[in-house]
Order: C-alpha cells, then structure tokens, then sequence
C-alpha cells in the first residue's frame, strides 16, 4: 500500500514544493491549509505520517499536535514539525507535546526527506528494504555495496546515488531535470551536461560485468531495464 502524508502547512509555496517532492518519491499526499482542517482530515483518514506546521491558522499546529496524540486513532501517528522557532525551549515544547521530529526553517528539502525516509522505516520496514535487486544487480543498502553477475563494482557516490534512484523504478524513464532533482537535489545548482557525465560513468562500471543495462530515450531521458 502507498504510504500517504498529510501536509498542514499554510505557506503554499512551500506546502506545493513538499507535495512534489513526496509524490516524486512515492508517496500519497494532502494538503492542509489550517490546523482546523488538519484536524478534520485526520477524522476523515489517518494518515502514515504528518508535516506538521507550527504556526498554523484557526488551530496552531501545537495544537493540532496534542489533540491527535489524545485521540486513539492517531495516539501513535509519527509527526514531524515544521517551525521557524529555532529557540531550545520551543524545540523541548515540541517535542514534549507529541513530535517525533523537529525540523527549523528554512531548511534543506533532502534534509527533510531524510527524515522522513527514516520515520517511514521505522514504523513501515517494508518500505525501504536494505536490499534491492534487479535483473542480476545487486544493491546492499547497509554495506553501501553494489553487485553484478556476483561480481563487486565500486561506484562513486553520485553514480551510487544514481543507481539507487533507477533500482527503485525499474523500467521508468528519468528526464535529465527529474534525475537532478532527485540525485543532486532542488536547492543545488547543477548542469543538465552533468547527468549525461556521470550516468556514462555508471554505465561504464556496470558494463565491465554484462551488457549495458541503461537504455537512452531520446528527448526523454534515462531508464534502467527491468529485464537485463
């Protein structure tokens, strides 16, 4: 089942910017624009995790937090909050009413979804498995080891990153801007030329041991086969 997270945040831009992200990622999402409606949707649906604003209209996100941790449905519900109160004091009252997690503005989007990611395995293990495969690659996620054909390779960190990315979409095609945004990041300015440099160097690496398994779409991107 896909996992889905409700986002109460009031700020659209940045509200719309999480919303890409996760869905980007896999993740079902919606949109609260007040604690008052955050409250409502956790009634309708509970959610597998909540981006919680502090600084919410109508019910402040403190708030919306201490009412879900008293209600029986969403007493375990993991949330994260968002806050641009940096002090320790705020950052104890946060987390002593219920969060899980807190996370000041601005921060780094692959920063926050990091933590997200780490949330997610630990109350839905099956979500990020420790190790991926596909056709004869293997990928250890724990050793941060990569195998072909049985045969170890040692990627870089951005070609690792890369893998990593395809593996988990085998078959799907990744323009040069999607592939940025997910290996490297939104807030990181880099040269779409850059993508081409380093999935040539992967591609190199994984030819050493079978034929190339990365198909080039023309005018559309990148793809690992899900059948090589």
């Amino acid at each position: 089942m896909t996992p889905f997270v409700l986002i109460a945040e009031d700020e659209p831009s940045l509200s719309e910017l999480l919303q890409y992200n996760l869905e980007r990622e896999g993740y079902e999402t919606a949109i609260a624009a007040d604690g008052e409606e955050a409250l409502l949707l956790l009634e309708e649906r509970v959610p597998d995790l909540l981006l919680l604003d502090w600084m919410l209209p109508k019910v402040p996100g403190i708030e919306v937090c201490r009412r879900a941790r008293g209600r029986t449905a969403t007493k375990n519900l993991p949330i994260i909050m968002l806050t641009a109160r940096s002090e320790e004091t705020d950052r104890v009252r946060g987390l002593d009413t219920g969060a899980d997690d807190y996370i000041t503005k601005p921060f780094s989007t692959t920063e926050l979804m990091a933590r997200i990611r780490a949330v997610m395995r630990r109350i839905r293990p099956g979500l990020s498995d420790d190790l991926l495969t596909v056709g004869d690659i293997e990928m250890d996620r724990v050793s941060h080891s990569v195998k072909r054909g049985g045969e170890e390779l040692h990627l870089g960190p951005t070609e690792y990153r890369l893998l990593d990315h395809f593996m988990q979409y085998p078959g799907r095609v990744f323009s040069r801007e999607q592939l940025l945004d997910a290996v490297w990041g939104s807030e990181v300015y880099v040269e779409l030329r850059t993508v081409d440099v380093h999935v040539g160097r992967l591609r190199k690496i994984l030819k050493t041991v079978g034929e190339d398994p990365i198909r080039t779409v023309r005018s559309a991107g990148y793809a690992l086969r899900a059948s090589k």
